[in-house]
């Protein structure tokens, strides 16, 4: 199986890589095109909301297609993104060259997830899901701190060079997969929205918005939030990422092996109430540290959140799938959605308080979008058990 994939995962990996880089080379990013911190910002809040919007909407238009023409299609537009992001003459250039990273990014991922699951036996397709999201993992573990480094050292346009040249690797390993057909109907766009309409998944979909608002308004402006913090370096700064992310892809399968053991929806309160307090220790850490500690107190406190954090997302589309089993693929393309609206939402929540001279106040914006996201969990979570009672209380048909 790992053959199989092993060029999807390639792409995952590019794809994780470009998303989340961003955040530590924004610095180099703001000075080279002389634009504040703040106005740099908006290159994670582009990629995410187009991410957002466009992940579903290409999905359906290409349903029909091969996947071979989609993925091929979708790593070949990003390869090319790439190089127009590391050639951008300007601050406008590299926006629009992160809206078309994105436009190809939602559509390779959903096409590389539904290929894993068709070209998979039913009884292993979610270690077939599981192997190709080990790539967006890997690249948390390896990817971003090596961008970041990259970037740092060689300039930032190094770094979608870096990733460009990954994603040619991809896309030549693509032209290898064995042709395969959608073997399932796929569900329209109309279809999708009925189903986000459902009261109990727009909430559940509402908790992964406002969580990632929450922590995306501090990760996306990491970088100079450590180095005010901590008096963190560059390669300081990519020695942090690379705990985060070592400590992410624990939490990742330590999240999915506690839903599965004590239930989704009781592991997703207790990890957005861990996170809510790590943002709060963050925030004590940037106004009340001794200088001499905070270094060590910041990265501890790293740690935690990768550990806490990365628990969360697998925890969530457990609770997703348990929502709407018979619509697995559309409730999962919809966290997906709500995700990165998060992100977008964050960022930007994020750049206000950057644009007012409050860096230090960042992780106090995260813990209440966190706190809010367990708020809203707790409500999710007393409404589906009523449901639970009420249905085990009905009458059974005669």
């Amino acid at each position: 199986m790992l053959t199989k994939l092993i060029w999807l995962m390639a792409g995952a990996f590019a794809i994780g890589t470009e998303g989340f880089v961003i955040a530590g080379i924004l610095p180099a990013v703001s000075r080279d095109l002389h634009v504040t911190i703040a106005q740099a910002g908006h290159l994670v809040m582009a990629f995410a909301f187009t991410y957002a919007i466009a992940a579903p909407v290409t999905a359906t238009l290409t349903a029909s297609w091969p996947f071979g023409r989609q993925l091929r299609l979708a790593m070949g537009g990003f390869t090319l993104a790439n190089v127009i992001a590391a050639l951008a003459p300007g601050f406008t250039a590299l926006l629009i060259a992160r809206v078309l990273l994105a436009l190809f990014a939602g559509l390779f991922m959903a096409a590389a997830g539904s290929y894993a699951a068709a070209s998979s036996e039913p009884s292993r397709r979610g270690r077939a899901l599981a192997l190709l999201y080990m790539g967006m993992t890997a690249a948390t573990v390896l990817g971003v701190p090596l961008g970041t480094w990259v970037g740092n050292s060689f300039g930032w346009r190094a770094t979608f060079w870096m990733i460009g040249l990954l994603s040619l690797v991809s896309l030549l390993g693509l032209t290898r997969l064995r042709p395969l057909t959608v073997p399932w109907p796929v569900p329209s766009l109309r279809e999708r929205l009925r189903i986000a309409a459902r009261p109990d998944v727009l909430m559940t979909l509402g908790v992964t918005l406002v969580c990632f608002a929450g922590i995306f308004a501090v990760y996306t402006y990491l970088s100079p939030l450590l180095r005010l913090v901590a008096g963190l370096s560059d390669d300081g700064v990519a020695l942090a990422l690379l705990s985060f992310g070592v400590c992410g892809a624990i939490g990742n399968l330590l999240g999915g092996h506690m839903a599965d053991r004590f239930g989704a929806l009781r592991v997703g309160g207790l990890a957005l109430a861990a996170l809510g307090l790590v943002q709060a220790g963050l925030a004590w850490v940037a106004h009340a540290a001794p200088p001499q500690v905070a270094v060590y107190l910041v990265f501890g406190l790293i740690m935690a959140w990768g550990v806490v954090g990365w628990s969360f997302p697998p925890v969530q589309q457990v609770t997703l799938v348990q929502q709407a089993p018979q619509a697995v693929s559309v409730v999962l393309s919809l966290n997906a959605s709500a995700m990165y609206f998060g992100i977008a939402l964050g960022a930007w929540f994020g750049s206000l308080v950057v644009a007012a001279e409050q860096v230090r106040s960042l992780p106090w914006v995260g813990a209440a979008g966190v706190f809010a996201a367990a708020g809203l969990a707790a409500v999710v979570r007393g409404r589906l058990r009523r449901a639970a009672r009420r249905a085990q209380a009905a009458p059974l048909p005669a």
